[in-house]
């Protein structure tokens, strides 16, 4: 097989070399390969029996915030009593509205179809949006990021199209990417606060019941409530296929919703005395306590349902940069999605607590409630109609249609509820806004940090001009090298190698960078690529991860780190030494497997035309690489050796420990915002030791002053 060849400028090295480029002949099976890996990824693709069982079994989930209401909606419409029957009616007819184009029209039919590959919520949308446009504000990706099987996106419309002139639109400037980040952070507080009200609404109903009190209410506000865990559903939606909710919200969850609020409604038409607590007084007494007992049970599932959303929507937000580090144990090994994160858990209790005994009536809760929902449905609307025009490609009367309608409900709602800010309406306004603090700022510190040691790496020709020993004494051992870098050599190198008298024979630069991808297969983690020439002993490790992954425990992560690293070794020596032919037979063997991306001596791809070659790292694949590249054996063999020797004396962990301060001449709120509360999260939040749970006994630290 005839070998083509390419000439590439490589940044890190500013030197010319060539990358090899596989034949024409392998495209056809790469992309055969390359379909088959994606339609792995797909949704999976479920027997009917299986979609009704799905859909039996999800119903703690759809039934979870929305199936709770009926308990508190006419309660909270109306005034302590009814004056008026045809206000009940009127009532009745707002309600069965709002369910069928709120949840039933726009989430189950419409927003559940833009999740990101089963995931959804707000972030789960912006990150559909970020692969779609260039709206992502820390530049670590790379071109062969897109390349991934995970990396699902829509064909880039054509250049005058409707589409593309909003794709040139949004990525026009700084200031509409981080107003639209700013748009998530909202979304996304705004369900974080209902996490917190909704128990609180369920403690009051039991008080409520106990004390048979009384509170008035403007109905509309009341009659919101009727959507209250709509959001959550959306949330929550990682656990079921799409198909499966859909079904049990339309055959089970909305027909019992309206059954259970017409029975109320003719029950208050006969007794509009009895508004208060209408659900308890219309049970017979013959199942009265029964019923209770599934309605207590009921108000527990709504509370864990929306407080499951808010652990998703936390781990999404880590995983993009947008939160501090807090621990997530994922509870089970069945589903990866399942996850538990105690300091949350520990803050919604407290302010939950905090609410149910600051407020002596549920009045003020529900206001606060309402408040939260309709701020989070507004912007999911705006996120919705980005998607129809820049993923769906929606014809823009479609797409005018859904948001027209959209906006007209909740905008009548978002009026009702700005009449009620201060009768509790201002409850998640302040929790959202201690929240949108954190999280902004925690961002904005993360990315000034990043182009700070963007533009602070040290350069190739000053790494070359300290010669193959680095200007030092290069003692047994190999040196992980933590870096947020994905490309170039971090600033905190150079720190550490003028302050040292020795380092390691190998050097690993290894940078763990999250993608908008729900997950990245676990063949196609890593990146690796050689710095300088092979006399330096240097690479670079690149581990993938997308916002639902989980990081394994470090021996793991090591473990496949040092397995990418000597099958680049091997498959490098194999492209400059080894025949046609060998190469040939190598891919061949692995067009059946993909594999993670590996790069030539000066970190240039070795690619098909449109595909990257699949290499994986497997025992498999090692012994299937043994086979090959006789011409090269010995050079392979000597440098596996030193590896090998060299993990075997032992291996140094290095994490760069930097101080971020303000410049003098920043502005006054930058200076709050990086040397105060960007500084005292970085103290408080975890250290990047425990999340790469490296051993103490293995940890270097190497502290620097960022200047940002």
């Amino acid at each position: 097989m005839q070998m083509a060849s390419r000439v590439q400028t490589d940044e890190d090295a500013g030197e010319r070399s060539k990358v090899w480029i596989l034949d024409q002949k392998l495209d056809q099976p790469m992309e055969e390969e390359a379909k088959r890996l994606r339609n792995m990824y797909k949704e999976k693709k479920f027997s009917a029996s299986m979609v009704l069982q799905l859909a039996f079994q999800s119903l703690g989930v759809v039934y979870g915030d929305l199936g709770t209401s009926p308990l508190y909606v006419f309660y909270n419409t109306f005034p302590s009593r009814i004056e008026d029957p045809e206000d009940v009616i009127g009532a009745l007819s707002l309600i069965i509205y709002s369910l069928s184009l709120v949840p039933l029209l726009k989430y189950v039919f419409i927003v559940c179809r833009a999740n990101d590959n089963g995931q959804g919520g707000t972030f789960a949308l912006y990150s559909l949006l970020c692969r779609h446009a260039n709206i992502k504000i820390i530049p670590n990706q790379d071109r062969t990021d897109e390349e991934l099987t995970t990396y699902s996106r829509s064909v880039f419309p054509a250049e005058q199209s409707f589409a593309a002139r909003t794709k040139r639109w949004l990525e026009g400037n700084a200031f509409k990417k981080n107003a639209l980040l700013v748009l998530v952070l909202i979304g996304t507080c705004m369900v974080i606060g209902d996490g917190i009200l909704t128990p609180a609404i369920s403690v009051c109903i039991y008080r409520y019941f106990r004390r048979g009190g009384r509170d008035s209410w403007t109905s509309l506000g009341g009659i919101m409530l009727s959507i209250t865990g709509t959001e959550a559903l959306f949330a929550d939606l990682s656990h079921f296929p799409v198909s499966s909710i859909q079904i049990a919200f339309t055959v089970i969850v909305f027909p019992c919703l309206l059954l259970a609020y017409s029975g109320q409604a003719a029950y208050l038409l006969k007794n509009p005395d009895n508004v208060g607590g209408a659900f308890y007084h219309s049970i017979p007494d013959s199942i009265y306590w029964p019923v209770f007992l599934v309605a207590t049970a009921a108000a527990v599932v709504a509370s864990q349902a929306t407080i499951s959303a808010t652990f998703s929507l936390v781990k999404q937000a880590l995983a993009l940069g947008c939160f501090p580090r807090v621990k997530v144990v994922h509870t089970s090994k069945t589903f990866p999605n399942q996850i538990y994160i105690p300091d949350i858990n520990w803050i919604l209790m407290i302010l939950c607590i905090a609410v149910t005994a600051g407020f002596r009536n549920q009045t003020q809760i529900g206001n606060a409630s309402g408040t939260a929902v309709v701020i989070v449905m507004l912007v999911t609307t705006f996120l919705m109609t980005l998607i129809m025009i820049l993923v769906w490609r929606c014809h823009w009367i479609i797409v005018l249609i859904f948001t027209g309608l959209s906006l007209v409900v909740e905008c009548t709602y978002f009026s009702a509820v700005l009449l009620k800010v201060n009768q509790g309406g201002w409850v998640p306004l302040v929790i959202a806004a201690a929240f949108y603090i954190i999280m902004y700022v925690w961002h904005y510190g993360t990315v000034k940090r990043f182009e700070t040691e963007l533009h602070s790496k040290v350069s190739m020709a000053w790494i070359l001009g300290l010669g193959p020993s680095l200007g030092l004494v290069r003692v047994p051992g190999i040196g992980l090298v933590y870096t947020e870098l994905a490309s170039g050599v971090p600033h905190i190198f150079s720190h550490f190698i003028t302050n040292l008298p020795a380092i390691h024979s190998v050097v690993v630069f290894v940078c763990v960078k999250y993608l908008p991808v729900h997950k990245v297969p676990e063949e196609e983690r890593f990146l690796v690529k050689r710095i300088g020439p092979k006399k330096f002993h240097m690479f670079r490790c690149v581990a993938r991860y997308g916002y639902q992954d989980l990081h394994k425990k470090d021996h793991e992560f090591e473990k496949k780190l040092f397995d990418n690293l000597f099958l680049f070794a091997r498959y490098e020596s194999l492209m400059e030494g080894g025949s046609d032919s060998d190469l040939s037979g190598l891919v061949d063997e692995q067009t059946a497997q993909s594999g993670n991306t590996l790069e030539n001596d000066n970190g240039n791809t070795v690619s098909s035309e449109d595909s990257i070659v699949p290499i994986n790292s497997s025992s498999h694949a090692s012994n299937t690489i043994r086979s090959y590249g006789q011409a090269s054996s010995q050079i392979e063999i000597d440098e596996l050796e030193f590896l090998n020797t060299c993990r075997d004396v032992g291996v140094v962990h290095i994490l760069g420990n930097s101080v971020v301060k303000a410049r003098r001449d920043s502005k006054f709120f930058k200076k709050i915002a990086i040397d105060y509360i960007y500084a005292f999260l970085r103290k408080i939040c975890r250290e990047n030791s425990a999340i790469f749970n490296v051993p103490q006994e293995s940890l270097l630290n190497v502290g620097q002053i960022l200047y940002v």
